[in-house]
């Protein structure tokens, strides 16, 4: 078995990303999105013996409901895993689940099928999100501290790769379905299931090399209850670290800027600057390619300089990104040439920033074992934040009728999160 700090070890593990990053490309972002809209634009969707006049709503409360479910069972069940000692057993079974969750989508041919594509749409994020919790918390059993910048970095880096590799493969294949001899909702179906051969595939380089029960431990018949004992043991244990509780906040507050704008920067562009399809696609590849940089570049500085001063760098940046997005309208001339410049730099401080929090929250913890159920707090924290930084969204712009309000709001979020981490002391890893 490989030991902690191996670089055969830490390439497998960040090879993860690789393998899942194609799923939050494609899937949540690129691909899936633009094909349910062409499949229910214009029509009432019956689900759960309701009609939906909006569609797109059904689809974003779908998205909700997945988070929900991840936030609620991801702390029982990371309890359960370390008490056992089977986060890989966890990690797999999500990762299948996932995997074949969006092969399933293949299945969502029109309007008769809307039901598959939201079950199927919920399972799959369900998977993604879950298979995360437990990979994350592999990070400080794989990497020593001084190294988890570095990995984290890699990792990010391997999956911005992966996943533009796999966009350019599925767009070449939906914009010539005629060089296939499909048509062009066939090629979409058949991406579906191109995203899910490969998360499933490529995650087994992982799961090959990847250590199970490290701590060798012997779990007793009632583990279940036990499980949620050490559930109770860790989140007494984030309260009295001051330094980790405030950085949880910090996070909390930053990850509702983050995720709101990954989640709705294609429908700011779509609907408030009223840019075509095609600038849209173009401004998310830049945003995946210019993120390798950031994740590399930013785990460098936070080598020299110190994780709290990178991660407030980027802080700043990304209320700048709020600032000069606010000051965007549909009438300004060229606007989809300021829209792709602020995609790259919003992709410089995207990758820089997932990066860099995961890595910090490794370093902070306390002598443990529990890793997972530590992380399925960095986990809640997050999907906490998305459920409140969309409603927010959605909120100010009902209110306002314009979404450049609520892009300027989340900037209030990065300020905030931004006092909080001045005030964090120092420790041993991370400065």
């Amino acid at each position: 078995m490989l030991k902690i700090g191996d670089s055969k070890l830490i390439n497998s593990w960040a090879f993860y990303d690789w393998a899942n990053s194609v799923y939050s490309l494609v899937i949540s972002t690129a691909v899936f999105p633009l094909y349910y809209s062409a499949v229910t634009e214009g029509k009432t969707v019956s689900f759960l013996f309701m009609d939906w006049d909006h569609p797109d709503s059904l689809y974003s409360y779908a998205l909700s409901f997945s988070f929900l479910i991840v936030a609620f069972i991801s702390p029982i069940l990371s309890g359960i895993a370390d008490y056992t000692g089977n986060k890989k057993k966890f990690m797999k079974f999500f990762c299948w689940m996932g995997g074949l969750s969006v092969c399933s989508l293949y299945f969502f041919d029109g309007i008769d099928t809307v039901w598959i594509g939201i079950v199927f749409t919920i399972l799959a994020s369900v998977g993604f999100w879950a298979s995360l919790v437990f990979y994350n918390a592999y990070l400080p059993e794989v990497a020593h501290p001084e190294q988890q910048d570095r990995a984290s970095a890699k990792g990010f880096i391997y999956g911005y790769i992966g996943s533009v590799i796999l966009l350019v493969i599925n767009l070449i294949l939906i914009q010539k379905p005629d060089l296939f001899g499909l048509t062009s909702g066939m090629a979409s179906r058949i991406s579906f299931v191109l995203v899910g051969i490969w998360w499933i595939g490529f995650a087994q380089i992982t799961f090959k090399r990847l250590p199970n029960n490290v701590y060798n431990k012997k779990p007793k018949a009632d583990y279940i209850w036990r499980g949620f004992r050490e559930l109770k043991i860790v989140a007494k244990q984030v309260i009295e670290y001051p330094t980790l509780k405030k950085f949880l906040i910090a996070f909390f507050l930053l990850s509702v800027g983050v995720q709101t704008i990954i989640l709705l920067a294609t429908i700011f562009g779509s609907t408030e600057l009223g840019l075509e399809t095609i600038d849209l696609i173009i401004t998310v590849l830049l945003i995946q390619i210019v993120a390798i940089l950031g994740a590399f570049l930013f785990s460098r500085i936070s080598e020299k300089k110190g994780n709290f001063f990178a991660l407030k760098v980027t802080i700043i940046i990304w209320m700048i990104v709020c600032f000069c997005a606010f000051l965007l309208h549909k009438d300004l001339p060229n606007v989809s040439i300021y829209f792709y410049s602020l995609g790259g730099v919003l992709g410089l401080v995207l990758g820089a920033i997932q990066s860099l929090t995961r890595s910090t929250y490794s370093k902070l913890l306390p002598e443990t074992e529990d890793h997972a159920t530590f992380f399925s707090f960095y986990d809640v924290t997050e999907k906490i934040a998305i459920v409140l930084g969309t409603f927010v969204y959605g909120l100010l712009y009902a209110i306002t009728d314009s979404m450049q309000w609520s892009v300027l709001c989340l900037a209030l979020f990065f300020l905030a999160s931004l006092i909080i981490l001045s005030t964090l002391k120092r420790t041993k890893y991370v400065q």
